[in-house]
């Protein structure tokens, strides 16, 4: 997939705020510091379109931006470590959980995964609250380019690991970087493939 066209449309609080053109949304989240805007930026090809920080937890809104004028590209908040009050988090929580499970436009998420960290609970908890939803969603391993080479994948095969203790089958998964560009086109791809498929 080539990406021509590429903009922020607005942010929004809530579910029931969000666009209702009914345009297929692919919506990428993560733990907070996972290199969210960065991969989002490789990926639409757009230099500063999402906001990168070095403050976990800055994206506290669904963030859609629209691509080729075809589909959106939702940012979801991160979760855990975010550097905000039990009640923000909460209520963080509460909109994305209401996204997920309400939004009947959302094709598929992407859960990013930092490469270089041995699994997690947290991510691993997400990913079973996806399955209890029952949303579609592939895995995007982020910060490849920062493994030690004698580690290299070794994280990323003990997360897949932690996951066939409980998922019959795994989702697609991809390994990025958004310093090499690694991933782009797989991803971009995969996208296309799963557009091809909705009913018009």
């Amino acid at each position: 997939m080539d990406i021509f066209k590429a903009e922020f449309v607005s942010s929004y609080t809530g579910e029931s705020h969000c666009p209702k053109d009914g345009r297929p949304e692919f919506a990428f989240i993560g733990r907070s510091n996972v290199g969210k805007s960065s991969l989002i930026n490789m990926l639409t090809g757009r230099k500063g379109l999402a906001k990168v920080s070095g403050t976990p937890g800055k994206t506290q809104l669904l963030n859609f931006f629209s691509i080729n004028d075809r589909w959106y590209l939702v940012d979801l908040p991160g979760y855990g470590y975010a550097k905000v009050s039990k009640a923000q988090q909460k209520n963080l929580a509460g909109m994305i959980e209401g996204y997920l499970s309400r939004r009947t436009s959302l094709a598929l998420a992407f859960v990013l995964i930092d490469a270089n960290v041995p699994p997690t609970k947290i991510d691993l908890d997400f990913i079973h609250q996806l399955g209890a939803l029952e949303v579609p969603f592939a895995i995007a391993f982020t910060k490849t380019d920062r493994q030690k080479k004698g580690d290299k994948n070794s994280n990323i095969q003990a997360f897949l690991n932690e996951m066939h203790k409980s998922w019959e089958t795994l989702p697609a998964f991809f390994l990025t970087s958004a310093v090499y560009r690694t991933g782009r086109a797989e991803i971009l791809n995969f996208i296309e493939s799963a557009l091809k498929n909705i009913p018009s």
